[in-house]
């Protein structure tokens, strides 16, 4: 393992993102708002901008209006002419599940730096091939686990730790969709992607197992496409003397997307409804009004591109979410898959 800090750095993060769709446009919006990154490089096999200018995609939260990226952003349709760029410090992946093992142990051996989104790959053997390299590599690679350092969500972590509002005695997290609109053909391309359970569930495993750790077990049940995929998944998280924590994903909404929490504590009830925008975060406390709790500054997705340039200009390791930790979320969904194909309680 590499040392965790290394020499800070004053200068702007050169940062290249691969994958242009909507998570990739996503991204680079991030990028674009923070003073301390400089897109010097964008891929896609397809689709490019233009002058500059990268035009909007469409996705199952909202569609994103066109980037202007610059003229001077360099324009590659292979990953292999990003990784051969010594300007690059940060590669961003935001590539379909299947690219990335490869993907990914490449830009590491190339010395870079890498924030790919999740899963970090289809299996966990493959997620455990990847660790391996991560560990031995001069630059870091961190899962975009987003939900970590979501507005209403990042908190949690304290209050668990800190017992704020008594022990938590319930958790139960929603998280429902329409199956991606900006790439339904891989989207909807079965075992490969691995359906709602991998791609969107996924988000909850984690913050599941970032407030609570590792569950001793889990029992699930869903719902299976046609192509193999789970696409609706319902799963109870066993912690032995508590609490009780489920969580539901779906992508068969008809229309929209839904994301919300309800935690009850010993002293209070926390509930965020994404529905409610800024007011999405109520607390109601034992003997009090509810108290709503304002939302500010950018989105998780914000505040996670901000943490990994922050780490890239620091020289430092992600400690919020790590490379192992997107091992251990591949690794309990890939348990929750084994109990909804067996109707079993899987142990981990």
């Amino acid at each position: 393992m590499k040392t965790d800090v290394l020499k800070a750095s004053s200068k702007p993060v050169n940062v290249a993102v691969v994958g242009l769709g909507f998570m990739g446009v996503t991204h680079l919006r991030a990028y674009l708002a923070n003073p301390l990154a400089r897109i010097v490089a964008v891929c896609d096999a397809a689709r490019l901008p233009v002058n500059g200018i990268l035009a909007g995609v469409a996705g199952n939260i909202t569609k994103s209006d066109d980037l202007n990226l610059g003229a001077q952003v360099k324009v590659f349709r292979k990953l292999e002419e990003v990784l051969a760029d010594p300007e690059v410090e940060l590669v961003d992946l935001c590539t379909p599940t299947p690219l990335h093992p490869e993907q990914v142990i490449a830009a590491l051996r190339a010395g870079k730096n890498v924030l790919c989104e999740k899963p970090l790959a289809r299996t966990l053997a493959q997620a455990r091939e990847i660790l391996k390299v991560a560990e031995a590599s001069p630059g870091f690679l961190m899962p975009a686990m987003c939900m970590r350092f979501w507005p209403g969500w990042s908190w949690l972590k304290q209050v668990v730790e800190e017992k704020t509002y008594g022990n938590i005695l319930v958790a139960r997290f929603r998280r429902l969709s329409e199956m991606p609109g900006w790439s339904k053909g891989t989207y909807g391309g079965g075992l490969d992607i691995g359906g709602a359970l991998f791609d969107l569930h996924i988000h909850d495993t984690d913050f599941v197992n970032f407030l609570f750790g590792r569950p001793v077990s889990v029992f699930s049940s869903g719902v299976t496409s046609a192509t193999g995929s789970i696409d609706h998944v319902v799963t109870q998280y066993i912690y032995p003397g508590g609490p009780a924590v489920h969580a539901e994903g779906s992508w068969l909404l008809t229309k929209g997307f839904q994301m919300a929490f309800t935690i009850q504590c010993e002293r209070a009830t926390l509930d965020f409804d994404l529905v409610r925008g800024a007011d999405a975060l109520q607390i109601s406390e034992l003997g009090k009004a509810i108290q709503t709790i304002k939302s500010e500054g950018p989105d998780g997705y914000g505040e996670e591109v901000k943490y990994a340039v922050d780490c890239v200009a620091q020289r430092r390791r992600p400690a919020i979410v790590t490379a192992r930790d997107g091992v251990t979320a591949l690794d309990i969904c890939e348990a929750e898959e084994k109990s909804i194909r067996t109707g079993e309680v899987v142990k981990l």
